[in-house]
């Protein structure tokens, strides 16, 4: 039991140490953070989509701008498109493909941005998200996985894991969001770090 637990986390690390060598994923990282900083300070607002896990990444991100990372602070606008309502809604009367984009259509504006999570990058109802934020003025930033799939040449800003295994783009992409909320939290309320 122990050798499997061993080569899972070597594997995670050794994804984790592809990931840091490529200065292109940290300078992504770096021009997305003053991404959200500029929405941020002009007024708008931060969105997040993703399936599955990636769902979860969505709202782990979004949860932790509106309530807090490691200290006390006000909230700050973000919002995860995972309302079990709308989707169900939009998904039974427009299909899947669009529940990410109506809400894209119902809140984006020019000034916002959208954080859209995909492993493969492939996913449509995802791309559709991108497009309609795209058509509306919100930048996009995609946390992508395996080659960046179709959304690395749609966002403005693609952070690619190279991994063919979805659990450790996965691993990586949770510490990305952390390293965004931190570099939002330490712009914003130097006075906490």
């Amino acid at each position: 039991m122990s050798t499997f637990i061993l080569e899972a986390l070597n594997d995670a690390k050794n994804t984790l140490e592809k990931f840091i060598s490529n200065e292109t994923n940290i300078a992504a990282m770096e021009k997305s953070i003053k991404v959200f900083i500029e929405t941020l300070n002009n007024g708008g607002r931060i969105y997040s989509c993703g399936n599955g896990g990636s769902m979860c990444d969505s709202m782990h991100f979004a949860e932790e701008l509106t309530g807090r990372y490691r200290k006390d602070r006000r909230a700050l606008a973000a919002m995860s498109f995972s309302d079990p309502s709308h989707m169900s809604c939009v998904g039974n009367d427009f299909g899947y493909d669009a529940i990410f984009q109506k809400m894209v259509e119902a809140f984006g504006q020019k000034g916002d941005s959208l954080l859209a999570i995909s492993t493969s990058g492939n996913s449509p109802n995802v791309i559709n998200a991108v497009n309609e934020a795209k058509a509306r003025g919100v930048t996009t930033i995609g946390l992508l996985g395996k080659d960046g799939g179709k959304l690395k040449d749609m966002v403005d800003i693609p952070i690619i894991v190279e991994s063919k295994l979805t659990d450790r783009i996965q691993e990586i992409h949770i510490k990305i969001i952390h390293n965004f909320i931190e570099g939002i939290e330490r712009e914003l309320f130097p006075e906490h770090y």
